[in-house]
């Protein structure tokens, strides 16, 4: 049950009415009218800019329409007052009976409460996709923990959803991968190797590899020259790796539909997926052959004046065109992410979501105006790009791996903290924000940890019922029991405050999952935490306040019925975000 999206509903009604009372002309676009919680809560439960944006085209005054407006909507026996304020906005108030029936839904509908209605059109939304040269750090871990709660949060709105990982396989670090592997094979066999050469991977990861190859080849490898050793260890370490890859993954909570390799794209002599798309866009006179002119500002040392395969994003909202093919005649990573994009559309995909790190701002433009290209404009691309990770121990800075070399591993932290706190911590500040994250705070067990107040909410709300099935061994304490009580007791500012939060759920989900933004949801969930600890504090001064009374069974049944609608929803909400929902915390 939406009650924003039902009040979007009578207000599009309220100004029907109005147009065949010759109050407004035809034809008036709602597209842009909203129904959303007022920035100031005591303004009323629901406001709505349907005035503002309807009142140039109504021919009239925001203020004149929101009084139209208001005056219909007072009509509605939901409503028991509307008021215009400011320049136009519309704030109304519900009755008690409106959240009383949002408590009953919760109840009724159990887990599908919030959910959205099965939408159309496919999502394909890509995350991870590192490198397959070794164990994945924490800034991994934070885009694949967005991008596995965003695909979650989607499919909470009715989306359907295919989860994938790009496996760059094709470029030159996999080659720099098999040589730091082929120098672990040697090690492994009893040969001398010396310090770890300059431009090779050094971490301690690749020794299982090398001892891995060992076992496999014997020293059949040692005497054969690179070109035959070098796609034999390739393949054996990227299958390593994708291992160790994965296994990090599932210790995450993390998964994937799909696991595509860009060396599928690139054939066997004839170019494969990436020519063949190269060619289909030559055909559009989309790629021509040209120069481009020099980037502002200082050169780079590798730029080069000569004539290049290009390809037209310009036409496509791009800033300048883009170069398919290096001077050596290799397909530039462009050319291969046009021809994999390509191929997610040929899938089907009709939204596309690429997760990305900070450091790929440059090229989400191209990109874009690639997805526009290779679809005819009927697929589109939203780049979410993830900020750095400070990882901090007490607010000091945690740099170095034993395991990885260079930097602290996404397997480390989890193994240290958890994954719960992981998972809330990486999802409760914006995408776009560096993020500190505190491996000493993280696990606190008090209120400034977001995660663990949350979590103990859920917990907290589970003793309730324990309590009560000792208060009342006799009473049935189910959602369907329970949806019956008489909600009219909840009168305390309290409860109304958390059966006010409760009634948003819907709205979250569906707001977060159409912004692409899953903290949004993390955010949620710790306001309605905090609404439920306050009001848990004031039934300690206030006896008649407490969730369970035994002296007044009717109004126990009540508030466990609220209980009951908030602990499912706090469920809900954080697995949506792949966090657990414990019923006791020690």
């Amino acid at each position: 049950m939406n009650i924003f999206a039902a009040f979007e509903e009578r207000i599009g009604e309220a100004l029907a009415t109005l147009t065949r009372a010759g109050h407004l002309p035809e034809g008036l676009d709602l597209g842009r009218v909203v129904v959303e919680p007022p920035r100031d809560a005591s303004h009323g439960d629901l406001a709505t800019n349907a005035a503002l944006v309807l009142a140039k085209e109504a021919r009239t005054s925001p203020k004149a329409l929101a009084e139209l407006l208001a005056a219909e909507l007072r009509r509605d026996p939901r409503v028991t007052e509307a008021s215009v304020a400011g320049p136009g906005f519309l704030n109304l108030r519900l009755g008690p009976e409106v959240y009383a029936a949002v408590i009953r839904a919760g109840l009724g509908q159990g887990a599908a409460f919030g959910r959205g209605a099965a939408k159309p059109g496919l999502v394909n939304i890509e995350y991870v996709s590192a490198n397959p040269t070794g164990p994945m750090h924490v800034g991994h871990g934070r885009g694949a923990v967005f991008g596995d709660a965003l695909a979650s949060l989607l499919v909470a709105a009715g989306r359907e959803v295919v989860r994938e990982y790009y496996i760059n396989d094709a470029g030159a670090q996999v080659d720099v991968l098999a040589r730091s592997a082929f120098l672990r094979y040697r090690e492994a066999l009893g040969e001398p190797v010396g310090p770890i050469p300059e431009g090779l991977y050094p971490g301690d990861y690749l020794v299982p590899v090398g001892r891995g190859l060992a076992a496999a080849h014997g020293r059949s490898l040692l005497d054969r020259p690179e070109a035959e050793w070098l796609p034999v260890v390739r393949a054996f370490a990227i299958a390593a790796m994708m291992d160790l890859i994965r296994d990090d993954l599932a210790a995450l909570g993390i998964r994937h539909d799909v696991f595509f390799s860009e060396r599928t794209l690139q054939g066997e002599g004839d170019g494969g997926a990436v020519a063949a798309l190269i060619e289909t866009l030559r055909a559009r006179d989309l790629v021509y052959v040209g120069r481009l002119p020099p980037p502002k500002g200082q050169l780079p040392e590798d730029w080069e004046d000569r004539e290049q395969t290009l390809f037209r994003s310009t036409a496509f909202g791009d800033d300048i065109d883009r170069p398919l093919l290096k001077s050596d005649g290799s397909y530039t990573y462009f050319a291969s992410d046009i021809a994999y994009h390509a191929d997610k559309v040929a899938r089907g995909a009709t939204d596309l979501i690429d997760v990305l790190g900070a450091d790929h701002g440059g090229y989400v433009k191209r990109m874009q105006a690639a997805v526009r290209a290779v679809s005819d404009g009927r697929a589109s691309l939203d780049v979410k790009l993830c900020q750095l990770v400070r990882l901090l121990r007490g607010g000091e800075p945690v740099k170095m791996s034993k395991r990885a070399g260079d930097f602290v591993t996404l397997r480390e932290v989890i193994d240290e903290v958890g994954r719960d706190p992981v998972r809330f911590m990486m999802l409760y500040r914006k995408n776009d924000a560096t993020l500190d994250f505190d491996l000493a705070k993280v696990v606190e067990q008090s209120k400034d940890n977001p995660v663990f107040y949350v979590q103990y909410a859920h917990a907290r709300a589970s003793s309730v019922f324990r309590q009560a099935r000792e208060a009342f061994p006799d009473e049935d304490f189910s959602a369907e029991a329970l949806v019956r009580a008489d909600l009219s007791l909840l009168s305390d500012p309290g409860e109304a405050e958390i059966m006010r939060l409760v009634a948003q759920y819907p709205r979250v989900v569906e707001s977060a999952a159409s912004a692409h933004e899953p903290h949004r949801l993390a955010f949620f969930l710790h306001e309605l935490a905090s609404a439920f600890h306050s009001f848990w504090n004031k039934g300690k001064d206030l006896p008649q306040l407490r969730f369970v009374n035994q002296t007044d069974r009717k109004s126990t049944l009540s508030r466990l019925a609220l209980v009951a609608a908030l602990r499912g929803v706090i469920a809900s909400g954080l697995g949506i975000l792949g966090v657990t929902a414990p019923d006791e915390m020690r």
